[in-house]
């Protein structure tokens, strides 16, 4: 069985904080990789918060265009309050995804939408920040898979050292 890829895509992010978030999200939902275009983020990553160190895992590529980088196998998803866009809730991720997501402080260019595979925009009150709306779309797309562990196991590995918290049998 051939194995299911999943890539963001950041277009001009500005916030090193926000690029660390996601850098976190994808190591916790295990994203391939993440790009992202513009110079803002390479200006402000001093500012670095990946403190888990997922980039030593999941390669952060910075490119001129985000679909330059893409395989033909991959649907282009774009994540974005745009008119017509499918809600999050009824959508059917793609096994191989390449999820596209608007700067901070913009939108996704009607260059990209129309190259979509797909359109889908969070159902929320007021938009999202950037790597809430990452993380949103990762455990959703979690969510609906089979391919999710749900064991004790699986807490183990992947709590912080200091927590040795159990639940009491009753």
């Amino acid at each position: 069985m051939p194995e299911k890829k999943v890539h963001i895509g950041l277009l001009n992010p500005k916030s090193a904080t926000n690029v660390g978030a996601v850098m976190r999200a994808a190591g916790c939902y295990a994203a391939d990789k993440v790009f992202y275009t513009g110079e803002r983020y390479d200006r402000a990553v001093k500012l670095n918060t990946d403190t888990k160190k997922i980039s030593s895992r999941v390669p952060l590529i910075g490119v001129e265009n985000l679909l330059e980088s893409k395989s033909d196998d991959i649907k282009v998803v774009c994540v974005d309050l745009v008119e017509g866009a499918v809600p999050l809730p009824a959508f059917e991720h793609p096994d191989n995804a390449f999820y596209l997501f608007g700067p901070e402080d913009g939108t996704i260019s009607q260059k990209l939408i129309n190259q979509a595979d797909a359109v889908v925009y969070i159902p929320t009150i007021g938009c999202m920040n950037l790597a809430a709306a990452v993380n949103v779309v990762l455990y959703d797309r979690l969510l609906k898979s089979a391919a999710h562990v749900t064991d004790n196991a699986l807490i183990r590995q992947s709590r912080d050292n200091n927590n040795k918290v159990k639940v009491k049998s009753r």
